[in-house]
Parts: structure tokens; sequence; C-alpha cells
């Protein structure tokens, strides 16, 4: 007798599913929809405003400030604009007055890097400000292996810059 052939479409209920891909991706690719998801959740457009913060404001101002939220308007919008939101944040204490006297600055810069007028004024908080870890300095190079090189590089004339090449060939050997 002949089986009934099953149908092509149909899969057996024993078979294993195809393995999943399990490609390695950058940390931070995985995680950016998280953080922008995240930022979201705190009225920002973009995490860039976070990140790149003593980019946008200059290091001195970002030196006692950091940004906590974008506050938007509740109510609906019927131009093709957006309105603007409220900065909120979060300065030092000694440094309140000066961040204060400085708002229209951070104003003006703000909006800069946005493109468009996102922010139409500033809030302030005054709370400790979550400090990074400064990056640490890489190690010297060692001298020894900075002559060495050195001495290959009879051709170049200009000590300074043989010195300069001596100590980058140097700190490539101790990676």
């Amino acid at each position: 007798m002949n089986k009934p052939k099953s149908s092509p479409n149909k899969s057996s209920p024993h078979k294993p599913s195809p393995p999943k891909s399990t490609s390695l991706r950058p940390l931070a690719d995985v995680l950016r929809k998280t953080l922008t998801d995240a930022f979201a959740k705190q009225g920002f457009a973009s995490v860039e405003l976070v990140t790149r913060w003593p980019d946008i404001v200059g290091a001195e101002i970002a030196a006692h400030s950091q940004p906590e939220r974008i506050q938007w308007p509740r109510t609906p919008q019927e131009r093709n604009a957006p309105e603007p939101g409220t900065l909120l944040l979060r300065v030092e204490g000694p440094a309140a007055l000066e961040i204060q006297h400085l708002s229209g600055v951070i104003l003006e810069r703000v909006n800069q890097f946005f493109g468009w007028q996102a922010v139409a004024a500033v809030r302030l908080r005054q709370a400790p400000l979550a400090r990074r870890a400064a990056p640490r300095a890489p190690p010297a190079p060692d001298p020894a292996a900075t002559e060495r090189i050195a001495a290959t590089l009879p051709e170049i004339r200009d000590e300074k810059l043989r010195q300069a090449l001596a100590r980058l060939g140097a700190a490539m050997e101790q990676d």
C-alpha cells in the first residue's frame, strides 16, 4: 500500500526549528534602542543631548550642570511646528546663580544643536551631579622601546617628529 504524501507546506511536529543566528554585535548596537526608549521617557528627542552635553554647551558650563529632561507642552499642536519645551538642568548649588545668568547662552547652544527652537526656557534644579569617572591616561610607552624604534627612523631629520613617531610605535607595541 502507498502511504499518502504529506503536503510540503505542513511541517512535521518532530522536526527541530532551524537554529537562530548568533552573530556577535557591538554592545552599543544592542543597547541603542533601550537607551533611546529610556531617554525618550525623560523627554529627550535624542540621546546626544546628554552624551554630548560638554560639546554642546562648553566644558565650563557642563562641569557644573547636567540635562535631566525636556518637558514638552501637554496641549496637542495644530500647527506644523511643535511648541518648544523646557529644559530641566541639574545644577550644583554654588554654580546655580552663574548657570542661571548663562541660561540664554545655554538656550542658544541647545537650539543650535537641534537645528530648530526645541527649547524655550531653562529650569534649574539644585542637586549634586552624577560624576563620571575621568578617562584614564594611557600608560607611558617603554623608554627602551621608544629608543629602539627611534633608531630605526634615521631618514626622519626632524628630531621632535622622530621621537613622536617612536613614542607612537612603542605605544602600539604595548597594546
